[in-house]
């Protein structure tokens, strides 16, 4: 904050989310005062978020984002094991979607992991504090893992960055940001697609035209490139940058049981049917196209284990999840998630299917169901 600029307004609301003792009287909001000339609030329960205002998590709360007000819920799990910036950063996400911009700075274990991969998900910007100025760099490298950090900076090269990324797109010093009318990138579309079959091997031309637009978009605004056919060019002298964009393009929003009507329609409907027309001695075939980092197939793996051994059937299962994304299918084979995935699986399901790694930040699929799956690449 203050490496931020002070003669113009940002247009941007800044929500800090600290890991507080329950019992810690914060003193972050008399401290941020000191190093900035926005308005720096404690939140209570219901605050609208406006921008040029900072906002802090009080302690002893969890806190999500829901149609532009702050809302605080009590922490659900254990001290230890509370997520409260992937708790954030979902909500963020969901409510702001391609406005959201999640940095993670200094801190220990995996929080806001998850969340970064949601914000990226809906067309957001990620900043990760570059680890070797960090006093403890576990959040920040656990970030920077998932392949999905648009920029790795030490603090004081924030703002800077921050500034630029807004500036191209809503433009800074309105107190209302408005999207800036851009060329139309559809005029380029066709020849990007190119470029990017040449390079990766992979065809986008088929792809949802709004989604490849926006993350086209999204790429433009981080390199500060005005022009669609400036844009076009830069790819075609840089295949650094098409990798970036070929993997922004693959983002996609996934979590545990992340559709729970279609779970229990799998449940109730579809397995009993399967299972009845099938002789034991058959194994019995799943396949999870699209499976991305692999929640939805374990989710999957997990709910046939329980139908099996509710209904005292015996047949082999074999579960084939693939994918277009190699980073994506190698991260479902470690079978290791954010321990902030405990947010989506019930208490008995992460007790019995899941271990806790040590130092509590990461959850392990267990073995037994990890055999039924296998994982590969194919588009």
């Amino acid at each position: 904050l203050s490496a931020m600029p002070t003669d113009v307004d940002t247009g941007m609301a800044f929500v800090l989310v600290q890991h507080l003792a329950p019992d810690h009287k914060s003193i972050l909001s008399e401290l941020i005062k000191r190093y900035t000339r926005m308005q720096v609030f404690e939140v209570v329960d219901g605050m609208t978020v406006q921008p040029d205002c900072t906002y802090i998590i009080p302690p002893n709360r969890d806190m999500a984002l829901l149609n532009g007000t702050l809302q605080l819920f009590e922490p659900m799990s254990a001290r230890g094991l509370r997520m409260s910036i992937d708790y954030f950063f979902r909500s963020l996400a969901q409510d702001q979607r391609e406005r959201a911009i999640g940095i993670i700075l200094s801190g220990t274990g995996s929080d806001g992991t998850l969340g970064v991969r949601a914000i990226k998900g809906e067309g957001g910007m990620v900043m990760v504090q570059a680890p070797e100025s960090t006093e403890y760099d576990g959040m920040p490298q656990s970030a920077i893992a998932t392949g999905m950090v648009d920029f790795v900076l030490p603090p004081e090269e924030m703002p800077a960055q921050l500034f630029a990324y807004v500036d191209h797109v809503y433009g800074v010093g309105k107190r209302t940001p408005v999207v800036k009318q851009r060329p139309k990138v559809e005029a380029t579309l066709t020849k990007i697609c190119v470029v990017l079959r040449a390079q990766t091997g992979h065809d986008f031309s088929q792809y949802k035209q709004n989604t490849v637009v926006r993350r086209v978009e999204r790429r433009m605004a981080l390199q500060q490139i005005e022009q669609p056919d400036a844009y076009l060019r830069f790819l075609q002298q840089n295949s650094a940058e098409v990798a970036a964009l070929f993997n922004d393009l693959l983002i996609g929003v996934t979590s545990f049981f992340r559709d729970p009507d279609a779970f229990t329609a799998l449940q109730e409907e579809v397995l009993p049917r399967l299972f009845a027309e099938t002789p034991p001695d058959v194994t019995v075939r799943f396949w999870v196209c699209g499976c991305s980092t692999g929640e939805e197939a374990y989710s999957i793996a997990i709910v046939v284990q329980e139908y099996l051994e509710k209904s005292r059937q015996f047949n082999k299962v074999q579960i084939f999840a693939t994918d277009i994304d190699a980073r994506a299918i190698n991260v479902a084979r470690a079978g290791l998630y954010p321990a902030s995935i405990a947010a989506d699986i019930t208490p008995e399901r992460l007790a019995r299917y899941f271990s806790l790694e040590p130092g509590n930040a990461y959850y392990r699929i267990k073995k037994s169901i990890r055999d039924m799956l296998v994982f590969s690449e194919q588009d």
